[in-house]
């Protein structure tokens, strides 16, 4: 069997007046890479936090390997290699200064892949972290969180602002990882054609609530595209079973939907519609479907 590398039971945070996580629950399995979406302020960056034990849950628990990450740091953030968003590098290092001194805190850091990361990634030793590029800054960020061979990699919007080249860099040795070695990876990202490039499992967060947690496959089969034409004008879309999203005029639309094709079909036929076309949503369609069914709790889900 499978083991979770991560368990959170019902997790919740406040900041003040805000709730940033409410009642979260997830569990990432061995050898998974795990996708975190939603909109900024949707609560990523706070669960990957007491993911790396940086915050003790108010309420509800978090095991990593098995372990609470809030009591045990060195236990747990031994085996993870993290890159967070800020890329918060020490500046007045050099990349050969870096990888001394980050080498220092991890016994199984492994100096043939760190420079064959190195290399990979076009990085030369002598330089300064100050006069890094954002993508630069990234991919040495990856580097750290790769070369002492981690079980688990947390990643923090890993892609976040940099250029198609390096963002693909930086996929590519997230898949690589995982493949060669069976690691496991958690990671957060607003760019959810990657996130559907290389996760097995996604979760949807609004709010700080999961709206979804599925191993992605599932999400994308369970979720289709209708175009349907009327037979006569429709002043506004009828509500029907499973639709999530609506888009069109008149007698043609566009549906986003969730499953229960068959009954959405017989209410379709009732209100003088009819299926021209059906197609399989990306999973951008799929999160701006579902966090627009939010905005109406009305509708049927």
């Amino acid at each position: 069997m499978t083991e979770n590398v991560i368990d959170i039971q019902n997790l919740s945070r406040r900041f003040g007046k805000k709730q940033a996580l409410s009642n979260v629950s997830l569990s990432v399995p061995e050898g998974c890479v795990f996708g975190l979406v939603g909109e900024n302020g949707a609560g990523k960056t706070t669960l990957l936090k007491h993911v790396l034990g940086f915050l003790k849950p108010q309420l509800g628990r978090v095991r990593v390997f098995g372990t609470d990450p809030v009591l045990d740091p060195p236990g747990v953030l031994g085996r993870i290699g993290h890159l967070s968003e800020n890329r918060d590098l020490p500046t007045w290092m050099s990349i050969g200064e870096l990888f001394e001194f980050t080498r220092a805190f991890y016994p199984k850091w492994d100096p043939v892949y760190a420079e064959e990361l190195r290399i990979m990634f076009e990085l030369t030793l002598n330089q300064k972290v100050t006069t890094l590029s954002r993508g630069q800054l990234a991919r040495a960020g990856l580097l750290l969180a790769l070369a002492h061979r981690p079980p688990l990699l947390v990643l923090d919007e890993p892609s976040s602002g940099l250029d198609p080249v390096v963002r693909k860099d930086i996929l590519d040795a997230i898949i690589r990882t995982v493949v060669d070695e069976g690691r496991t990876v958690i990671f957060s990202s607003h760019l959810l054609d990657e996130v559907q490039r290389v996760s097995d499992r996604i979760a949807i967060l609004d709010q700080g609530r999961i709206l979804l947690s599925s191993p992605l496959d599932e999400v994308l089969v369970s979720h289709y595209q209708l175009t349907v034409r009327f037979q006569e004008p429709q002043p506004f879309f009828p509500q029907l079973t499973g639709a999530l999203l609506w888009s069109g005029s008149g007698r043609e639309w566009k549906i986003v939907c969730n499953g229960q094709k068959q009954e959405l079909e017989e209410e379709l036929k009732n209100k003088g519609g009819e299926i021209l076309e059906q197609n399989a949503p990306t999973l951008e369609e799929i999160f701006v479907a579902r966090m627009k069914s939010v905005e109406r709790p009305s509708t049927n889900v």
